[in-house]
């Protein structure tokens, strides 16, 4: 066995921020820093307990305050700083953004299609295709695994992140449809352990009401 099988797992506790008014509305956020409404703040407040009792030695979000402020309370409770990182945004849906899913049905259907159908690199204009948001997640997730090699890091972006993060621990292709949800606010348990990563649990839920958006 090499000496990088022998390292420790590292654990990344990945979460989607709390509810917006956007989520439940089935509008494009994006890039666009739209805030928590009352049951996302209720949210984060909820996910800060039950993670009270994990080891984590870092936190890390999406600099969209979304992200952030489903941060700060598990924060306050660690008494950790949050690492924030564009890094961690959502999808740069272009001029998808701030348009409900059926207004942009209506208005640019050949390209709602190509979004639909996830085809890999397809980019709304001046969006990002699901081919760059991956890369740039990867990258992101393999930094971190190793700078916190053996620890728990704890991650908050968005649900388009999710996604990718499922797909990479379980080597799940691009253009598939997603057979697995996305709430609001829940534990995802992801490991890493020197060469792979691999998923422990996904969607352990809290007892709030959370849209898959």
């Amino acid at each position: 066995m090499s000496n990088q099988a022998q390292l420790p797992l590292t654990h990344i506790l990945a979460l989607r921020h709390g509810e917006t008014d956007w989520n439940v509305a089935k509008r494009m956020q994006g890039h666009l820093d739209i805030p928590l409404n009352q049951n996302g703040l209720a949210q984060a407040d909820v996910l800060a307990k039950a993670l009270a009792q994990e080891p984590i030695s870092a936190i890390y979000s999406s600099d969209l305050s979304r992200a952030a402020v489903t941060a700060m309370p598990l924060a306050r409770l660690k008494d950790l700083p949050v690492h924030k990182t564009a890094q961690l945004r959502e999808r740069h849906f272009g001029v998808f953004q701030g348009k409900t899913y059926s207004e942009i049905e209506g208005l640019l259907p050949q390209a709602f299609g190509l979004w639909r159908d996830r085809d890999p690199d397809f980019s709304a204009q001046d969006g990002e295709s699901l081919r760059q948001l991956q890369n740039r997640i990867q990258a992101f997730m393999q930094e971190i695994a190793q700078r916190h090699a053996g620890q728990t890091v704890a991650i908050f972006s968005h649900g388009g992140v999710m996604d990718i993060i499922y797909r990479i621990a379980n080597k799940v292709e691009l253009h598939l449809p997603r057979s697995w949800m996305i709430p609001n606010a829940v534990i995802n348990r992801i490991t890493w352990d020197g060469q792979e990563f691999k998923m422990l649990a996904w969607g352990e839920a809290l007892n709030l009401d959370s849209h898959e958006v």
